[in-house]
Parts: structure tokens; C-alpha cells; sequence
């Protein structure tokens, strides 16, 4: 099947776009989505979401816009970008098959990229996530819903991560039987979480909830953060969850899919930078005990990363996209190496 050929045709009627009008290109490196760019004398973005993930995806339509409806009312400038509507005015549309699309408009002249090459970089995209968490630091966060219900929630993803020990193939627990243990001996960061959140030292605040370095984009002149992208998950949320993942993917020089662990290491100049760039924007409306909980942070998101991939593989490799054998495996054992560096600290 051709890319273009990917794309229903109701979906593109339904914006009133014909195929004939655009080139369209697969893009992204996500786990979840398909991404397509159609290019055009007026170019957008087009994704299909993941319903198998997102349960309720209109949620997320609710979610963006009351987020957008608040950022132009109090910060216009803002470069929030919101869903193009469809003919019949809808945020969705839904193929013959059921799967929920939405199409954006592209904003020219940006780029993305997949690996934190410099600390500018990090400082740049650093302060822009905490921009949107900042702009909406005043917003009512009860107006909001979980797409993916307790998504960063470590308590629950530690109890996943028993059920599929104890539910697993005995072949895959014999593989995984080093990291397994590996992530038992960590432990201890899910009661530290817990303490942090019943005991209030934790503001629940609207966050992005996925922040890579390829959910922002850079301008091509100033190479500086333009905006967020990829707002599926902007729900509530701790700002652990957003410096915590920033930390776990910008810091470490190589992905998760990287095999070989000696290549995992902490770049101090990029941790830093990071942080400055976070703090610049969100220190001032942060506690003490928000404060006193950042080097928390790291440690907390990569290890619910390494649980949530090592549960997957236990589960037989139902939840994240797999190349090869074993792929979630290596995921979870990367993760487990990253922690070990920040637990160094």
C-alpha cells in the first residue's frame, strides 16, 4: 500500500481537502499514532489516533479546547495549536473502520528533532513545555479529563508490573528474570511517590504529560522552541511527569532503543540546561516542596518507563510497537541503566 493510500478518502472530504491536491509523506517516530504531512500550497498535519490507547479520544478533543479557549483569552500570542474543524464543524472524524483522525494546520518554516544534540537545545525546549504548563498554571483543573486514565500514576504501574510477573510465560520471565529484579530492587522510588502525593506536597496542574524533544518544534532561523506539539495527553498532571520525562529522554545521549548500554550516560550540561530552562519559566509558581522534589523527578519517570516496557514484554508485547523479538525487553533494560546513572547522582 502506497503512504497516501493509507489515508481514507471520507477522511480527507470530510476537511474538504482532495487527495489529488497534496503529496502526502508518512512523518513521526511515535510509538502510538500514525502521522502523515500532506503537502500542499497549504500544508497540515493529519493523525490518526490511537483508539486501542485512547479509549475515549473525544476527550481529548474537550481537553484542547478548553486549553485553547483559555490561552486565547488570556495569553493570544500563545502558539497553541488547535485542531482544524471538518466540514460539519467536528474536532474528529472517524474512517469506515472506526479510527479517530484530526488535522492540524502546519506551521512553516519549523523542524523537529529526534536526539537532544546541545544544552541550548535542551534550555530551549525545557523552557517551552513549561511555558504551556505555566500559561495554564490558573486554569480550573477539574474542568479536565484523563485520556489515558492514571497514566504516569507509579503506584498502579508497579502493580501491573506484579500482575504480568505473576501472569507471565515462563520463557519470557527466564529472559527478563535480570531486569526483573532490577526493577524490584527500586522499589522503594513508588513509596517515595506515594508519600509525595498524599501528603499534598504535589499541585495538580494541567501538563503536557509526553515530553520529548520531538513534541517541539524549532524554528529553521533561531533554532529556538516555537510551540508544543502533540497534546494527546494534556491533562492533569504533577510537573514531576513533564521535567521527569524531559530529564529521562534529553539527558542520556542515546534513545531507549538503544542495545548498547555502555553507550547510556548522563550529560551533566544538558541536565543542567534543562533545568534552567524548566525553572526560567515555572520556579515562581512552584512550593518549596515542589522545588525540593525535582531531583525526584528524573528518577520517578524513567523508572515507570522501565516498568512499563519490561510489563509489556511480560505481557507479550501488546501495548508498544515492536520491530523484532525482544524489542521491549532492550527498551526496559536501557531504562533500568539510565536509572542507575541517576540514582549515582
Amino acid at each position: 500500500m502506497e503512504v497516501g493510500e493509507a489515508v481514507p478518502e471520507n477522511i480527507l472530504h470530510s476537511y474538504g481537502l482532495e487527495r489529488s491536491s497534496f503529496r502526502i509523506e508518512r512523518i513521526g517516530t511515535g510509538h502510538i499514532h500514525q502521522t502523515f504531512k500532506l503537502i500542499g500550497a497549504r500544508s497540515f498535519i493529519l493523525q490518526r489516533v490511537n483508539a486501542q490507547v485512547f479509549k475515549n479520544p473525544e476527550i481529548i478533543a474537550s481537553n484542547l479546547r478548553l486549553a485553547g479557549e483559555y490561552l486565547l483569552k488570556h495569553f493570544p500570542q500563545y502558539p497553541f495549536l488547535r485542531p482544524v474543524h471538518s466540514l460539519k464543524n467536528d474536532e474528529m472524524v472517524y474512517d469506515p473502520d472506526g479510527n479517530p483522525w484530526r488535522l492540524f494546520p502546519y506551521v512553516d518554516n519549523t523542524f523537529t528533532v529526534d536526539k537532544v544534540a546541545t544544552a541550548k537545545e535542551a534550555f530551549s525546549a525545557a523552557q517551552e513545555f513549561a511555558r504551556l504548563t505555566r500559561y495554564l498554571d490558573a486554569i480550573d483543573v477539574h474542568q479536565f479529563k484523563e485520556t489515558i486514565h492514571r497514566f504516569h500514576d507509579l503506584d498502579v504501574r508497579y502493580e501491573q508490573f506484579e500482575d504480568a510477573m505473576r501472569e507471565a510465560p515462563q520463557d519470557r520471565s527466564e529472559t527478563a528474570e535480570d531486569c526483573i529484579r532490577s526493577c524490584q530492587g527500586a522499589n522503594g522510588l513508588v513509596d517515595e511517590y506515594n508519600q509525595l502525593i498524599r501528603c499534598g506536597a504535589l499541585r495538580l496542574r494541567i501538563t503536557h504529560n509526553d515530553t520529548k524533544i520531538n513534541n517541539v518544534l524549532f524554528d529553521t532561523v533561531s533554532r529556538k522552541a516555537v510551540c508544543v506539539i502533540d497534546l494527546d495527553t494534556l491533562m492533569p498532571g504533577y510537573f514531576i511527569y513533564d521535567l521527569g520525562d524531559m530529564i529521562r529522554t534529553f539527558v542520556c545521549p542515546v534513545s531507549e532503543e538503544e542495545k548498547d548500554l555502555s553507550k547510556i550516560v548522563f550529560r551533566k550540561d544538558v541536565y543542567d540546561a534543562l533545568l534552567k530552562g524548566y525553572l526560567s519559566q515555572m520556579k515562581e509558581v512552584m512550593s518549596a516542596e515542589e522545588l525540593d522534589a525535582v531531583p525526584f523527578a528524573g528518577k520517578m519517570m524513567t523508572y515507570i518507563m522501565a516498568l512499563r516496557f519490561l510489563t509489556d514484554y511480560l505481557r507479550g508485547d501488546t501495548y508498544y510497537h515492536t520491530t523484532y523479538h525482544g524489542q521491549n525487553l532492550v527498551r526496559a533494560r536501557n531504562q533500568v541503566r539510565f536509572l542507575e546513572k541517576l540514582e549515582a547522582l
